[in-house]
Formats: structure tokens, sequence, C-alpha cells
């Protein structure tokens, strides 16, 4: 007789889909938060700053909404997983 000892993590497909969508929410909502803030901060600052921190804070503001996209369409996939177990 031949015994297996499967040594699992106790978390199921299903629950660490839903592990990982969670952290892709908190990462949405922080990359969103951030690029909003630097958004108006640059609206409300733009006669004031330099050359320099305009150009840094735009390169800085599309770099957080291409990260945004990014998340967002992982997400959506790991949903798509989800969906198809």
């Amino acid at each position: 007789m031949k015994i297996e000892i499967c040594y699992n993590s106790g978390m199921g497909k299903i629950d660490e889909i839903k592990e990982e969508i969670g952290w892709l929410k908190v990462m949405f909502g922080i990359f969103t938060a951030v690029d909003i803030s630097l958004l108006g901060w640059l609206v409300q600052n733009y006669d004031k700053t330099s050359t320099l921190n305009t150009l840094v804070s735009f390169i800085i503001i599309f770099s957080l909404s291409l990260g945004i996209i990014i998340v967002n369409k992982s997400a959506y996939k790991k949903m798509r997983q989800l969906r198809d177990l």
C-alpha cells in the first residue's frame, strides 16, 4: 500500500484568483488616486512650476495611466479565468 501526502497551500484555485483580483483592485485604487492627485496638482500649478517639473509630471502621469490600463486588463483576465473554472 502506497501512501502519498500532498502538501497543498490550502487555497483552491478559485480562492487564489480571488486573492489576486483583490490585490489588483488595491493597485488600481492607488494608481488612480496618485494619478488624479498629480494631474490636479499640475493643473493648479502649471504656471508656477519649472519646465523640468512639468515634463517629469507628464511622464509620471503617462506612466501611471499606462499602469492603470495594464492592471485593469489583468484584472479582467483574472475574472475571465474565474468564470471559466
